[in-house]
């Protein structure tokens, strides 16, 4: 199985290459369309700030083609939000892939809101109650259609998000121990 992830300059590329390795599964880390288009599946990590993230992804031509993919896509953090149609970080439209926005926390908790947190989800029992690990400042809306398990932080907010092929994690599951391991098992089985 091909696995690309998706290399434009805002990613945790490095410890997603090792949770893959883990599970056995070679990944290629690339810019290039063609490769990204021929792989089986595809990694959209993201680190960092909005605004940039999209300049990076038009810069590589990367913006018009990941909402046109057809294998199965995971959004990781940043990667998630962008899929999302309003960036209010960057008072920019996204990818457009969900129709939510994603928005800055409104709280008086400590904002990024880092840490481990419990997903509430309905739709996956592997995901209901487990603890992942959270690094962001902004959060995508919750959506009846599209959010598939929930986290809290002072209010509730999408955690997973899945529209046909194209998934999204607000957490890191590289960085959330067995239970992200499991999370990038039932992906790669198209289970998710």
């Amino acid at each position: 199985m091909d696995i690309a992830i998706i290399d434009y300059g805002a990613g945790n590329i490095r410890s997603l290459e090792y949770a893959f390795a883990k599970l056995g599964t070679k990944t290629v880390v690339t810019a290039d369309p063609e490769i990204i288009q021929s792989a089986d599946k595809v990694i959209f990590p993201g680190v960092g700030h909005a605004g940039t993230a999209l300049q990076a992804l038009k810069a590589s031509r990367l913006m018009d083609l990941i909402p046109s993919l057809k294998q199965d896509v995971l959004g990781i953090c940043l990667g998630m939000q962008l899929m999302c149609s309003y960036l209010e970080e960057a008072n920019q439209e996204g990818l457009g892939i969900f129709p939510m926005s994603v928005l800055k926390f409104d709280t008086v908790l400590k904002v990024p809101h880092m840490g481990w947190n419990r997903l509430r989800s309905t739709k996956n029992k592997l995901m209901n109650e487990e603890y992942v690990y959270f690094v962001h400042s902004y959060i995508a809306e919750c959506h009846d259609d599209y959010t598939t398990a929930t986290a809290d932080y002072d209010g509730r907010f999408s955690a997973t998000i899945k529209k046909k092929t194209f998934m999204g994690c607000q957490f890191h599951p590289e960085k959330s121990g067995e239970v992200g391991q499991e999370i990038l098992k039932l992906f790669l089985n198209g289970t998710l």
